[in-house]
Order: C-alpha cells, then structure tokens, then sequence
C-alpha cells in the first residue's frame, strides 16, 4: 500500500521509486513529502523549512534504527504489516496523526527504510494564512504525545537542547560572560546547522532555504514552545 496523501507525485516514477525499496525484510518505506514553492512568501519558506527538518529527523532517526513516524503525504508498507496491527484502530479516536502513530507503532530498525530519491517526492498545497499554518502544527505536535516513551524522551531531549542553548547564550552574551567563549560556541553551532541541514537541503531540493537556517531555527523553537504551552492549556478542538 502506498499512501499520497492530498498532494501530486513530482515524478511519474514515484510509486515504482517508493516501491524499489521493499524486499524481505522491509515492509515500510518513508519518503519526502515537500509543499509547493511560492514565491515572495516568507510563510511558505518557513512552512518548507520546518518540514525539511521534520524529515530530517524521522529520516536520521530511521538511519541508526530507530523510526518513530512517516507523513502521510508520502510513505509506503505492504499490507500484512497493516493487518498486523488492525491498521489505524488504535488511533480511531485521535483526530490527526492516523498514519504517523501507525508507523510509530510498527516501524523497527529491520523492516523500515527510507527513500531519499527526488524522483520519490511528492507535492503539497501549503497553507497561506499564518493562523491556519499554527493551528495545523498545533494538531501535529498533540499528535507526538502518543508515541513511545523513548520517542517522546529523546524528542524531547532535542527541544530542550535547542531553546536551552538559545536562551542561555543570549544571556551569557548580554552579561558579556565570557563573550569569546559564547561566541565561538554560536559560531560554531549555525556552522554546524549549515552544514548538517546545508548538505540535507540540498538532498531533499530545498536549497533556497539554506541561507535563512539559523533565522528559521530560533523562530520555530519560539513557535513550537508557544504551541506547546496552548496545548496544555487548551486542546485542538476541530480539525
């Protein structure tokens, strides 16, 4: 079963790409689902940033064996592995994430591989409005909570690292604490993300991203801390 989810193959070999990495051992594929460039468009930048590095993730996760979600937009897997679990009904209730739980509850280190093809990608309509985009990421993020508890930690664990960076260098640096120090560290870090997200950007046909990496990163901690705070106080109510 191959699930294309409300948007168009980039390539008439999609399927067939998405397809030639099943064998024996593998029975799910994750593949990259982009969204349709608009030019002029901060928000659809942002928007195509944010899944780059949620692909990044699921993709880097799946590498070292240990996957814990695909996107709906663009992921594959035989149908025994989905009669295995019932398909989605322990997620009946969930209103969003059916696929992404399903492959949190089945994927493992032997029977999960990744298609990093261009020729695999698929295309979505992005959002246009900046209010619907927060509440589509706010039913996203809800999603994340029924993971496994490891998933949960170590993605958890990556958020922390990020704002807690952030916050602590912007203050050492107005205190002028060791503000060599700091800014070597700074440095250091958006070198890194550059070429960690640099190099996968280019991979994954998101090269016009690449400039406004660090911009973006801080932006989205404040935006993924911000959503997080309104999820616990107030949940998703509708789609």
């Amino acid at each position: 079963m191959c699930i294309i989810d409300n948007c168009i193959p980039v390539c008439e070999n999609c399927i067939k790409e998405m397809v030639n990495n099943f064998n024996v051992k593998h029975e799910i594929v994750l593949g990259y689902g982009t969204y349709q460039k608009i030019k002029k468009s901060w928000l659809n930048k942002l928007i195509r940033f944010e899944s780059l590095l949620t692909a990044i993730q699921y993709f880097s996760y799946a590498k070292i064996g240990i996957p814990y979600m695909g996107v709906g937009r663009n992921l594959a897997y035989t149908k025994s592995s989905f009669f295995k679990v019932n398909g989605f009904i322990n997620h009946m209730k969930i209103k969003s994430g059916d696929d992404d739980l399903f492959i949190n509850e089945v994927a493992t280190k032997e029977n999960t591989a990744i298609s990093c093809s261009q020729n695999s990608f698929t295309e979505s309509i992005p959002k246009t409005d900046f209010k619907d985009w927060i509440h589509q990421k706010r039913r996203h993020i809800s999603t994340a909570s029924f993971y496994k508890p490891l998933h949960k930690f170590l993605l958890g664990l990556f958020f922390v690292s990020q704002l807690l960076f952030w916050i602590l260098a912007i203050i050492l640096l107005i205190f002028l604490y060791n503000w060599q120090l700091v800014a070597i560290l700074v440095f250091a870090r958006i070198l890194f993300l550059y070429l960690v997200i640099g190099y996968s950007a280019k991979k994954l046909n998101e090269s016009d991203l690449i400039p406004f990496i660090p911009f973006f990163e801080i932006f989205l901690i404040l935006i993924q801390m911000f959503i997080f705070i309104k999820n616990k106080i107030s949940k998703p109510t509708h789609w």
